[in-house]
């Protein structure tokens, strides 16, 4: 009776080892999920398995001649295989799975089996873009206006330059940076030609100027037009503008802050024009274009820069010649340092 008991267990011993074992060659890991598998395989429910067949089993693997190769194992293993593949390397009938247990492994089978498995080859990977250097929301918003001035400053063409200067026209026509703007009939941008290497800056628009939208028309103006003429030039081969560009009540010196709202505007005019010498017609004039609270009866006659790179003329402003026609002599005297300065000459006037 022991002997028996000592022979079933070591049948049941054995039909579990060759389980394991035909698991281990298909490439099953662990024990199936539905225990008919594992019952089946022992026998029990075959009528041609049970204990014998298990021994047979245990006993060699003889029987067949070309089994199919084993399913590789590890990440590219029986795991991920296909069931479809699975199945097929698995005999389904009981007899059969215990002559592939019977059977032994293909040389190649085993060579397959004793390889390590190999990583899945990757593709190459581009080299990654260096990082571009960040810039803060703080210098991009110093940087924007300064490449603008840039822009401005540096036209392409005579065509492109008259442009800007229109949309800085257009731009000023709607300003309403300070009360000027209330009482204006025009705005007064600027006359002449923006290619001139002479730009004339007087103070502000009069009354005939407020007028008829242009600088320098009433008798001031035709003033002006003589003195030009006089250097040799044409009145509109000259560039003429204004430090404001509306008329201040009853012809008053604009204010600090109604020059300073406008003097962006003069500004971009200059930094398309790019004139050789800029004039200074009056102390309004000298003040807006370099800051100075000096007098024009001081200033006139004696050469200042502007932004340190367009040298300026100051003199008396047309207006003052009227009430003073004495003081002609001397303005002729800095129109003729102008004109040396441009290398041409001037025929000597009283």
């Amino acid at each position: 009776m022991v002997d028996a008991l000592r022979e079933e267990l070591a049948d049941l011993t054995a039909s579990v080892r060759a389980f394991l074992e035909w698991h281990a060659m298909t490439g099953a890991d662990g024990l199936p999920g539905d225990p008919s598998a594992l019952h089946e395989a022992l026998g029990a429910s075959s009528s041609e398995g049970g204990p014998a067949a298990a021994r047979r089993a245990d006993r060699g693997f003889a029987g067949l001649d070309a089994p199919a190769p084993a399913a590789p194992r590890g990440a590219a293993g029986a795991a991920f295989a296909p069931a479809a593949q699975r199945s097929a390397a698995s005999p389904a009938h009981p007899e059969q799975r215990a002559a592939a247990l019977a059977s032994p492994p293909h040389p190649e089978q085993r060579a397959a089996e004793a390889q390590p498995p190999r990583a899945p080859v990757q593709p190459p990977r581009a080299p990654e873009p260096s990082p571009r250097p960040a810039v803060s929301a703080a210098a991009a918003s110093r940087a924007e206006p300064a490449a603008r001035a840039l822009a401005a400053a540096q036209p392409e063409s005579p065509e492109e330059r008259s442009a800007r200067l229109s949309l800085i026209a257009e731009e000023v026509r709607t300003c309403q940076k300070c009360p000027l703007h209330e009482g204006r009939t025009h705005t007064v941008f600027s006359r002449g030609d923006p290619l001139s290497e002479i730009v004339f800056v007087g103070e502000g628009p009069g009354a005939e100027e407020d007028q008829q939208g242009e600088p320098f028309v009433g008798p001031a103006g035709q003033l002006l037009d003589k003195m030009i003429a006089a250097m040799g030039y044409h009145r509109d081969g000259v560039y003429i503008c204004n430090i404001v560009k509306c008329r201040p009540p009853k012809n008053r010196k604009p204010e600090p802050a109604e020059m300073a709202a406008c003097s962006p505007y003069l500004a971009s005019q200059l930094a398309l024009i790019k004139p050789k010498v800029i004039v200074a017609l009056g102390a309004t004039a000298v003040q807006g274009l370099i800051g100075t609270t000096e007098g024009i009866t001081k200033l006139r006659g004696t050469w200042k820069l502007y932004k340190g790179s367009i040298p300026i003329m100051p003199t008396f402003h047309p207006a003052y010649l009227l009430r003073q026609p004495g003081a002609k002599r001397e303005v002729w005297s800095d129109l003729k340092e102008v004109m040396r300065h441009l290398g041409k000459s001037a025929p000597d006037r009283g």
